[in-house]
Protein backbone atom coordinates (compact mmCIF):
# COMPACT_ATOMS: atom_id res chain seq x y z
CA UNK A 1 0.00 0.00 0.00
CA UNK A 2 1.25 3.15 -1.12
CA UNK A 3 1.81 5.69 2.22
CA UNK A 4 -0.05 9.12 2.22
CA UNK A 5 2.71 12.09 1.40
CA UNK A 6 3.90 13.31 4.50
CA UNK A 7 2.37 16.16 5.95
CA UNK A 8 4.44 19.46 5.52
CA UNK A 9 7.24 21.00 8.61
CA UNK A 10 5.38 24.09 10.13
CA UNK A 11 7.73 26.70 11.27
CA UNK A 12 7.54 30.03 13.25
CA UNK A 13 9.21 33.79 12.93
CA UNK A 14 10.50 35.54 15.58
CA UNK A 15 7.23 36.80 16.48
CA UNK A 16 5.66 33.52 16.25
CA UNK A 17 4.02 33.83 12.97
CA UNK A 18 3.35 29.97 12.32
CA UNK A 19 4.17 28.92 8.56
CA UNK A 20 4.18 25.58 6.54
CA UNK A 21 7.04 24.86 4.52
CA UNK A 22 6.71 24.47 1.00
CA UNK A 23 8.33 21.00 0.55
CA UNK A 24 10.23 19.66 3.29
CA UNK A 25 8.17 17.58 5.56
CA UNK A 26 7.19 17.38 9.25
CA UNK A 27 9.28 14.36 11.16
CA UNK A 28 8.92 14.09 14.86
CA UNK A 29 11.58 12.64 17.56
CA UNK A 30 11.44 9.18 19.47
CA UNK A 31 13.95 9.69 22.69
CA UNK A 32 16.77 11.25 21.07
CA UNK A 33 16.18 10.55 17.22
CA UNK A 34 14.31 12.47 14.85
CA UNK A 35 11.66 9.81 13.03
CA UNK A 36 9.32 9.83 10.17
CA UNK A 37 5.97 9.53 11.60
CA UNK A 38 3.98 6.67 10.86
CA UNK A 39 0.32 6.67 8.85
CA UNK A 40 -1.36 5.21 12.00
CA UNK A 41 -0.08 7.75 14.34
CA UNK A 42 -0.85 10.83 12.15
CA UNK A 43 -4.67 12.46 13.13
CA UNK A 44 -6.45 15.70 13.26
CA UNK A 45 -4.93 18.49 15.79
CA UNK A 46 -8.03 17.68 17.91
CA UNK A 47 -10.28 20.68 18.83
CA UNK A 48 -9.41 22.80 22.28
CA UNK A 49 -5.59 22.03 21.30
CA UNK A 50 -2.82 25.00 21.10
CA UNK A 51 0.04 25.35 19.28
CA UNK A 52 3.06 27.05 20.73
CA UNK A 53 6.60 28.24 19.88
CA UNK A 54 9.80 26.72 20.78
CA UNK A 55 11.90 29.67 21.48
CA UNK A 56 15.18 30.66 19.48
CA UNK A 57 15.46 26.30 18.22
CA UNK A 58 15.96 25.14 14.67
CA UNK A 59 13.17 22.65 13.70
CA UNK A 60 14.29 19.33 12.05
CA UNK A 61 12.37 18.35 8.86
CA UNK A 62 12.41 15.49 6.63
CA UNK A 63 13.90 16.49 3.04
CA UNK A 64 12.13 14.00 0.37
CA UNK A 65 14.51 15.18 -2.30
CA UNK A 66 17.71 14.31 -0.46
CA UNK A 67 16.29 11.58 1.47
CA UNK A 68 17.64 13.02 4.82
CA UNK A 69 16.43 14.48 7.82
CA UNK A 70 17.72 18.12 8.02
CA UNK A 71 18.01 21.00 10.70
CA UNK A 72 16.59 23.88 9.31
CA UNK A 73 17.99 27.22 10.78
CA UNK A 74 16.30 30.07 8.19
CA UNK A 75 13.80 30.52 5.59
CA UNK A 76 14.18 32.26 2.20
CA UNK A 77 11.65 35.47 2.85
CA UNK A 78 12.28 37.69 -0.12
CA UNK A 79 15.45 38.60 -1.04
CA UNK A 80 16.79 37.26 2.98
CA UNK A 81 17.19 34.31 4.97
CA UNK A 82 14.82 34.42 7.95
CA UNK A 83 15.41 32.45 10.94
CA UNK A 84 12.65 30.26 12.17
CA UNK A 85 11.96 28.46 15.43
CA UNK A 86 10.22 25.34 15.59
CA UNK A 87 6.29 24.73 16.29
CA UNK A 88 4.81 22.19 19.07
CA UNK A 89 1.23 21.29 19.43
CA UNK A 90 -0.43 20.91 23.33
CA UNK A 91 -3.45 18.81 22.93
CA UNK A 92 -6.60 18.60 24.39
CA UNK A 93 -6.75 15.97 26.93
CA UNK A 94 -7.81 12.65 26.16
CA UNK A 95 -4.94 11.96 23.34
CA UNK A 96 -1.36 10.79 24.49
CA UNK A 97 1.31 11.81 21.89
CA UNK A 98 3.46 9.38 20.46
CA UNK A 99 6.24 11.43 19.12
CA UNK A 100 8.12 14.71 20.44
CA UNK A 101 8.99 18.00 18.18
CA UNK A 102 11.76 17.64 16.26
CA UNK A 103 14.32 20.35 16.69
CA UNK A 104 18.19 20.69 17.84
CA UNK A 105 17.42 20.95 21.63
CA UNK A 106 20.97 21.82 21.58
CA UNK A 107 20.58 25.18 20.30
CA UNK A 108 18.26 25.73 22.79
CA UNK A 109 18.42 28.86 25.23
CA UNK A 110 15.77 28.47 27.74
CA UNK A 111 14.46 26.27 30.10
CA UNK A 112 10.36 25.30 28.79
CA UNK A 113 7.69 25.49 30.83
CA UNK A 114 5.67 22.34 32.26
CA UNK A 115 3.74 21.86 29.02
CA UNK A 116 3.54 18.64 27.02
CA UNK A 117 5.36 19.32 23.42
CA UNK A 118 4.12 16.99 20.65
CA UNK A 119 4.78 16.98 16.78
CA UNK A 120 2.97 19.13 14.77
CA UNK A 121 2.40 19.37 10.63
CA UNK A 122 0.40 21.12 7.93
CA UNK A 123 -2.02 18.33 5.82
CA UNK A 124 -2.30 19.99 2.37
CA UNK A 125 -4.57 17.55 1.11
CA UNK A 126 -6.83 18.34 3.99
CA UNK A 127 -5.65 21.76 4.77
CA UNK A 128 -5.01 20.88 8.69
CA UNK A 129 -2.82 20.57 11.02
CA UNK A 130 -1.94 16.97 12.28
CA UNK A 131 -0.32 15.54 15.60
CA UNK A 132 1.16 12.66 16.09
CA UNK A 133 -0.99 11.36 18.81
CA UNK A 134 -3.61 8.86 19.23
CA UNK A 135 -6.59 8.93 21.84
CA UNK A 136 -7.17 7.09 24.55
CA UNK A 137 -10.30 8.79 26.23
CA UNK A 138 -13.72 9.70 24.89
CA UNK A 139 -14.82 11.09 28.18
CA UNK A 140 -15.09 14.86 27.10
CA UNK A 141 -16.19 16.65 30.08
CA UNK A 142 -13.04 18.17 30.83
CA UNK A 143 -12.50 20.01 27.26
CA UNK A 144 -12.21 23.53 27.51
CA UNK A 145 -14.95 24.65 26.19
CA UNK A 146 -17.00 23.12 28.87
CA UNK A 147 -15.60 25.88 31.42
CA UNK A 148 -17.14 28.86 31.02
CA UNK A 149 -15.28 31.12 33.74
CA UNK A 150 -18.73 33.70 32.64
CA UNK A 151 -20.64 31.55 35.10
CA UNK A 152 -18.32 30.55 37.43
CA UNK A 153 -17.65 34.16 39.31
CA UNK A 154 -21.45 34.38 40.98
CA UNK A 155 -21.32 30.06 41.79
CA UNK A 156 -17.99 30.85 43.78
CA UNK A 157 -20.05 33.32 45.75
CA UNK A 158 -22.82 31.17 46.07
CA UNK A 159 -20.86 28.56 47.58
CA UNK A 160 -19.37 30.60 49.98
CA UNK A 161 -22.28 32.36 51.47
CA UNK A 162 -23.37 28.82 51.78
CA UNK A 163 -20.16 27.68 53.80
CA UNK A 164 -18.52 30.39 55.55
CA UNK A 165 -15.55 29.66 57.33
CA UNK A 166 -14.58 26.53 55.29
CA UNK A 167 -10.87 27.01 54.69
CA UNK A 168 -11.15 24.03 52.33
CA UNK A 169 -13.78 26.03 50.10
CA UNK A 170 -11.06 29.35 50.40
CA UNK A 171 -8.45 27.27 48.91
CA UNK A 172 -10.55 25.89 45.90
CA UNK A 173 -12.26 29.10 45.22
CA UNK A 174 -8.49 29.91 44.96
CA UNK A 175 -7.87 27.32 42.60
CA UNK A 176 -10.74 27.52 40.26
CA UNK A 177 -10.41 31.49 39.57
CA UNK A 178 -6.51 32.24 39.53
CA UNK A 179 -5.15 28.90 38.97
CA UNK A 180 -7.99 27.71 36.49
CA UNK A 181 -8.01 24.41 37.92
CA UNK A 182 -11.18 22.37 35.90
CA UNK A 183 -11.60 20.09 39.08
CA UNK A 184 -11.94 22.76 41.40
CA UNK A 185 -14.51 24.32 39.03
CA UNK A 186 -16.16 21.22 38.96
CA UNK A 187 -17.18 21.45 42.60
CA UNK A 188 -18.63 25.39 41.81
CA UNK A 189 -20.45 23.95 38.95
CA UNK A 190 -21.60 20.83 41.26
CA UNK A 191 -20.71 18.34 38.39
CA UNK A 192 -18.11 15.35 37.54
CA UNK A 193 -14.93 15.48 39.63
CA UNK A 194 -14.36 17.66 42.15
CA UNK A 195 -10.81 17.67 44.08
CA UNK A 196 -9.88 17.65 47.57
CA UNK A 197 -6.52 18.78 48.69
CA UNK A 198 -5.90 17.64 52.32
CA UNK A 199 -2.00 17.52 52.06
CA UNK A 200 0.71 20.40 52.65
CA UNK A 201 3.48 18.22 52.51
CA UNK A 202 5.02 15.07 50.47
CA UNK A 203 7.60 12.69 50.46
CA UNK A 204 8.31 12.65 46.42
CA UNK A 205 10.47 16.19 44.83
CA UNK A 206 9.28 15.52 41.40
CA UNK A 207 10.89 17.39 39.04
CA UNK A 208 7.45 18.47 37.39
CA UNK A 209 6.16 19.33 40.79
CA UNK A 210 3.43 21.77 39.88
CA UNK A 211 2.43 23.13 43.39
CA UNK A 212 6.40 23.04 44.77
CA UNK A 213 9.54 23.49 42.39
CA UNK A 214 12.76 23.61 44.61
CA UNK A 215 14.50 21.88 41.68
CA UNK A 216 16.51 22.96 38.63
CA UNK A 217 13.57 22.35 36.67
CA UNK A 218 11.56 25.28 36.88
CA UNK A 219 8.98 27.41 38.77
CA UNK A 220 6.07 25.91 40.09
CA UNK A 221 2.93 27.85 38.27
CA UNK A 222 1.20 27.89 41.62
CA UNK A 223 1.22 27.64 45.72
CA UNK A 224 0.60 24.53 47.57
CA UNK A 225 -2.26 24.21 50.08
CA UNK A 226 -0.81 25.65 53.83
CA UNK A 227 -3.02 23.39 55.96
CA UNK A 228 -4.41 20.08 56.60
CA UNK A 229 -8.86 20.42 56.48
CA UNK A 230 -10.80 18.64 58.95
CA UNK A 231 -13.04 15.99 58.29
CA UNK A 232 -15.61 17.87 59.06
CA UNK A 233 -14.23 20.72 56.44
CA UNK A 234 -13.82 18.06 53.78
CA UNK A 235 -17.50 16.39 54.50
CA UNK A 236 -19.26 19.53 54.23
CA UNK A 237 -18.33 20.37 50.85
CA UNK A 238 -18.09 16.93 49.55
CA UNK A 239 -21.08 15.22 50.44
CA UNK A 240 -23.40 17.52 48.67
CA UNK A 241 -21.57 17.07 45.48
CA UNK A 242 -21.60 13.70 46.15
CA UNK A 243 -25.82 13.61 46.41
CA UNK A 244 -26.72 16.26 43.81
CA UNK A 245 -23.71 16.57 40.94
CA UNK A 246 -24.29 14.76 37.84
CA UNK A 247 -21.32 11.98 37.46
CA UNK A 248 -19.76 12.31 40.75
CA UNK A 249 -16.27 11.41 41.82
CA UNK A 250 -14.57 13.55 44.79
CA UNK A 251 -10.62 12.95 44.48
CA UNK A 252 -8.13 13.35 46.98
CA UNK A 253 -4.29 14.12 45.95
CA UNK A 254 -4.39 17.77 43.67
CA UNK A 255 -2.00 19.35 41.77
CA UNK A 256 -2.07 22.07 44.78
CA UNK A 257 -1.13 19.70 47.33
CA UNK A 258 1.59 17.24 48.29
CA UNK A 259 0.75 13.62 48.76
CA UNK A 260 -2.40 12.72 50.75
CA UNK A 261 -0.97 9.54 52.06
CA UNK A 262 0.63 12.05 54.51
CA UNK A 263 -2.80 12.72 55.83
CA UNK A 264 -3.65 8.93 55.67
CA UNK A 265 -5.83 9.28 59.19
CA UNK A 266 -7.69 12.36 57.97
CA UNK A 267 -8.29 11.39 54.33
CA UNK A 268 -9.77 8.06 55.83
CA UNK A 269 -12.04 9.20 58.57
CA UNK A 270 -13.65 11.71 56.19
CA UNK A 271 -14.13 9.00 53.68
CA UNK A 272 -15.76 6.90 56.53
CA UNK A 273 -18.38 9.69 57.01
CA UNK A 274 -18.36 10.28 53.34
CA UNK A 275 -19.53 6.63 52.55
CA UNK A 276 -22.08 5.82 55.43
CA UNK A 277 -23.84 9.38 54.70
CA UNK A 278 -24.18 8.31 51.13
CA UNK A 279 -24.23 5.48 48.74
CA UNK A 280 -23.91 7.83 45.72
CA UNK A 281 -21.21 8.93 44.08
CA UNK A 282 -16.94 7.45 44.17
CA UNK A 283 -14.64 8.78 46.06
CA UNK A 284 -10.97 8.21 44.76
CA UNK A 285 -7.55 8.72 46.06
CA UNK A 286 -4.63 10.02 43.77
CA UNK A 287 -0.70 9.27 45.51
CA UNK A 288 2.37 8.18 44.89
CA UNK A 289 1.38 4.97 46.71
CA UNK A 290 4.58 5.12 48.84
CA UNK A 291 3.03 3.24 52.06
CA UNK A 292 1.12 0.01 51.77
CA UNK A 293 -0.57 -0.05 55.22
CA UNK A 294 -2.11 3.45 54.29
CA UNK A 295 -3.34 2.02 51.63
CA UNK A 296 -5.22 -0.64 53.49
CA UNK A 297 -6.26 1.88 55.90
CA UNK A 298 -8.33 3.70 53.01
CA UNK A 299 -9.44 0.79 51.36
CA UNK A 300 -10.73 -0.27 54.77
CA UNK A 301 -12.48 2.98 55.29
CA UNK A 302 -14.38 2.34 51.73
CA UNK A 303 -12.25 4.11 48.89
CA UNK A 304 -13.73 3.39 45.61
CA UNK A 305 -10.63 3.61 43.24
CA UNK A 306 -6.94 4.46 43.69
CA UNK A 307 -4.76 6.04 40.88
CA UNK A 308 -0.84 5.61 41.48
CA UNK A 309 1.55 8.03 40.00
CA UNK A 310 4.99 6.88 38.10
CA UNK A 311 6.08 7.85 35.41
CA UNK A 312 8.42 4.52 34.83
CA UNK A 313 8.76 0.69 36.21
CA UNK A 314 11.89 0.78 36.23
CA UNK A 315 13.22 1.72 39.35
CA UNK A 316 16.59 4.30 38.53
CA UNK A 317 14.46 6.00 36.05
CA UNK A 318 11.44 6.28 38.55
CA UNK A 319 13.98 7.93 41.40
CA UNK A 320 15.50 10.12 39.08
CA UNK A 321 11.92 11.89 38.25
CA UNK A 322 10.33 11.34 41.79
CA UNK A 323 14.01 11.25 43.99
CA UNK A 324 11.29 10.02 46.48
CA UNK A 325 12.12 10.38 50.74
CA UNK A 326 12.29 7.27 53.09
CA UNK A 327 10.17 5.29 50.48
CA UNK A 328 11.04 2.83 47.41
CA UNK A 329 9.85 1.70 44.48
CA UNK A 330 8.96 -1.47 45.60
CA UNK A 331 6.49 0.39 48.19
CA UNK A 332 4.40 1.80 45.41
CA UNK A 333 3.61 -1.89 43.56
CA UNK A 334 2.86 -3.21 46.93
CA UNK A 335 0.22 -0.35 47.19
CA UNK A 336 -1.39 -1.63 44.02
CA UNK A 337 -1.72 -5.22 45.39
CA UNK A 338 -3.07 -4.21 48.59
CA UNK A 339 -5.56 -2.03 46.72
CA UNK A 340 -6.56 -5.13 43.79
CA UNK A 341 -6.44 -7.68 46.71
CA UNK A 342 -9.43 -5.12 48.76
CA UNK A 343 -11.46 -5.37 45.66
CA UNK A 344 -10.41 -1.48 44.28
CA UNK A 345 -10.40 -0.48 41.19
CA UNK A 346 -6.74 0.11 40.42
CA UNK A 347 -4.72 2.59 38.12
CA UNK A 348 -1.32 3.98 37.46
CA UNK A 349 -1.11 7.50 36.44
CA UNK A 350 1.64 7.05 33.97
CA UNK A 351 3.95 10.04 32.83
CA UNK A 352 4.63 9.20 29.46
CA UNK A 353 7.20 10.14 27.35
CA UNK A 354 8.54 8.83 24.01
CA UNK A 355 11.70 7.37 23.98
CA UNK A 356 11.53 6.63 27.31
CA UNK A 357 7.91 5.06 28.12
CA UNK A 358 8.41 3.24 24.63
CA UNK A 359 11.91 2.09 25.25
CA UNK A 360 12.44 -1.40 25.03
CA UNK A 361 13.19 -2.32 28.73
CA UNK A 362 10.15 -0.54 29.74
CA UNK A 363 8.17 -2.06 27.52
CA UNK A 364 9.17 -5.58 29.28
CA UNK A 365 9.11 -4.51 32.76
CA UNK A 366 5.82 -3.00 32.26
CA UNK A 367 4.89 -6.21 30.94
CA UNK A 368 5.95 -7.96 33.80
CA UNK A 369 4.81 -5.30 36.44
CA UNK A 370 0.88 -5.27 35.50
CA UNK A 371 1.42 -9.29 35.56
CA UNK A 372 2.11 -9.15 38.94
CA UNK A 373 -0.27 -6.35 39.99
CA UNK A 374 -3.26 -6.81 37.97
CA UNK A 375 -3.38 -3.30 37.58
CA UNK A 376 -6.75 -2.19 36.06
CA UNK A 377 -6.25 0.93 34.06
CA UNK A 378 -3.04 2.74 32.42
CA UNK A 379 -3.96 6.46 32.74
CA UNK A 380 -1.98 7.65 29.69
CA UNK A 381 -0.78 10.64 30.57
CA UNK A 382 1.79 12.91 28.19
CA UNK A 383 4.57 14.29 30.91
CA UNK A 384 4.61 17.82 31.19
CA UNK A 385 8.10 18.49 30.86
CA UNK A 386 10.65 20.55 28.86
CA UNK A 387 11.76 17.13 26.17
CA UNK A 388 14.98 17.31 26.33
CA UNK A 389 15.60 18.19 30.21
CA UNK A 390 13.56 15.10 30.50
CA UNK A 391 15.27 12.66 28.52
CA UNK A 392 19.26 13.68 29.65
CA UNK A 393 17.34 13.62 33.06
CA UNK A 394 16.80 10.06 32.09
CA UNK A 395 19.70 9.51 30.69
CA UNK A 396 17.71 7.97 27.39
CA UNK A 397 19.99 7.68 24.17
CA UNK A 398 17.79 6.55 20.90
CA UNK A 399 14.68 5.71 20.38
CA UNK A 400 11.92 3.63 21.57
CA UNK A 401 10.15 1.40 19.71
CA UNK A 402 6.70 3.22 18.67
CA UNK A 403 4.30 4.59 21.31
CA UNK A 404 1.92 3.17 19.64
CA UNK A 405 3.41 -0.37 19.03
CA UNK A 406 4.19 -0.41 22.71
CA UNK A 407 0.13 0.28 23.59
CA UNK A 408 -0.56 -2.70 20.61
CA UNK A 409 1.82 -4.62 22.86
CA UNK A 410 1.00 -4.23 26.03
CA UNK A 411 -2.92 -4.81 25.00
CA UNK A 412 -1.82 -7.76 23.22
CA UNK A 413 -0.11 -9.77 26.12
CA UNK A 414 -3.44 -8.26 28.61
CA UNK A 415 -6.48 -8.00 26.76
CA UNK A 416 -8.58 -6.59 29.81
CA UNK A 417 -6.02 -3.98 30.40
CA UNK A 418 -8.08 -0.54 30.18
CA UNK A 419 -6.08 2.81 28.53
CA UNK A 420 -7.48 6.46 29.61
CA UNK A 421 -6.65 9.48 30.62
CA UNK A 422 -9.45 10.46 33.67
CA UNK A 423 -10.37 8.85 36.54
CA UNK A 424 -13.81 7.24 36.31
CA UNK A 425 -17.43 6.85 38.21
CA UNK A 426 -18.08 3.14 39.67
CA UNK A 427 -20.24 3.01 37.07
CA UNK A 428 -17.85 3.02 34.64
CA UNK A 429 -14.76 1.21 36.31
CA UNK A 430 -15.72 -2.06 33.61
CA UNK A 431 -17.57 -0.87 30.86
CA UNK A 432 -19.33 -3.13 28.41
CA UNK A 433 -16.63 -3.52 25.49
CA UNK A 434 -13.32 -2.37 27.05
CA UNK A 435 -11.21 -5.53 26.54
CA UNK A 436 -11.55 -4.72 22.67
CA UNK A 437 -9.15 -2.11 22.49
CA UNK A 438 -8.53 1.83 22.92
CA UNK A 439 -10.40 3.78 23.07
CA UNK A 440 -13.61 2.70 24.34
CA UNK A 441 -16.31 3.62 22.24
Amino acid sequence: MKRRPLPKLLYADAKGNIFDHPYLCMAGMNGTEPVLPEDVELIPLPEDSRLFTIPQTPPIAWDERQRRFATVETVREGRRDMRIQAVSAFMAPGYVRTLLPACDYSRKKVHLPLWSYTAVGWDEETERFVVAASRVDTNENWLPRNYDDRLLDPLVRQRVAEFPGNRLLVQLARCAVDYHCFAAKNLFYRRWEAPIPTSPACNSRCLGCISLQPSDCCPSNHERISFVPTPEEICELMLPHLNEADEPIVSYGQGCEGDPIMQAETVAEATRRLKSATSRGTVNFNSNGSFPDRIRLLCDAGMDSFRFSLNSVREELYNAYYRPVQYRFAAVEESLKVAKAAGRFTMINYLVSPGVTDHPDEVEKLLAFIGRTGVDMIQMRNLSSDPDFYIRRMGVKGRGIGMYRMMQRIKEAFPRIQYGYFNRTRENFFPEGFEKGWPID
